[in-house]
């Protein structure tokens, strides 16, 4: 079990559509992690962007072509996030970071100084390209805060959020192209970020996530510490 007393990072690894939103949120709840998610600081700066910024509109065309955005960026922003949670003495949980391993060498370096190694935890969700495609094309959030709706049968009529009560919605940015897209670029740049990690000596463990959602959070748990 977890030592009240010491201060804990997960670092969340997977694919599109592997459902670490969904498990992240889990883990908030029952562990009382502070959540990083990339695509949520990268929406939270896009949308509060100049819309006469041109470098914030090639941010925001990447985002929607599927492709990854620029790493000196999206760096600066999670260190940011990084020092304001470590800082507070609160548990992490890294959703969607790191993206490459340029900037895992960084940001790494960053959650280390609030984090020693021995309490850090690579989780690695595994899922095959077929149901990947299969989930991240069917993709929806609700409006208000992008709460995840699993792709899952008893999920297939909500139309409202059972966590804030907002319309539930289909992302605008996932269609069949773009999910295996968004796939490929997984596989060239973030998948590499996992065996960097190991050969750096952090803690990691894979957890098979085309199973139900309950199952997946049950493992996660099993070998979380």
């Amino acid at each position: 079990m977890i030592d009240e007393s010491n201060k804990w990072a997960v670092i969340l690894i997977g694919p599109p559509g592997s459902g670490k939103d969904t498990q992240v949120e889990l883990l908030v709840k029952e562990l009382k992690f502070v959540e990083i998610r990339t695509s949520k600081i990268i929406e939270d700066k896009l949308k509060a962007a100049d819309p006469n910024d041109p470098v914030m509109n090639r941010e925001k065309d990447l985002k929607k072509s599927g492709q990854l955005n620029t790493s000196s960026l999206v760096e600066e922003w999670v260190i940011e996030k990084i020092e304001e949670v470590g800082k507070s003495d609160s548990r992490l949980i890294a959703n969607g970071w790191p993206r490459k391993v340029i900037e895992a060498e960084i940001e790494m370096s960053a959650v280390n100084k609030y984090y020693p190694k021995d309490f850090v935890k690579v989780i690695c969700i595994e899922l095959s390209e077929e149901e990947s495609v299969k989930r991240n094309s069917k993709r929806r959030v609700c409006e208000k805060n992008g709460h995840p709706i699993p792709n899952f049968p008893e999920y297939k009529d909500v139309t409202m959020c059972p966590e804030d009560g907002s319309l539930v919605i289909t992302r605008q940015d996932d269609n069949l192209d773009i999910a295996r897209h968004r796939y490929g670029v997984y596989k060239e740049f973030t998948e590499p970020v996992i065996d960097f990690l190991s050969k750096q000596g952090y803690n990691l463990v894979t957890i098979n996530g085309e199973q139900p959602i309950e199952d997946v959070h049950c493992d996660i748990l099993n070998k979380l510490w």
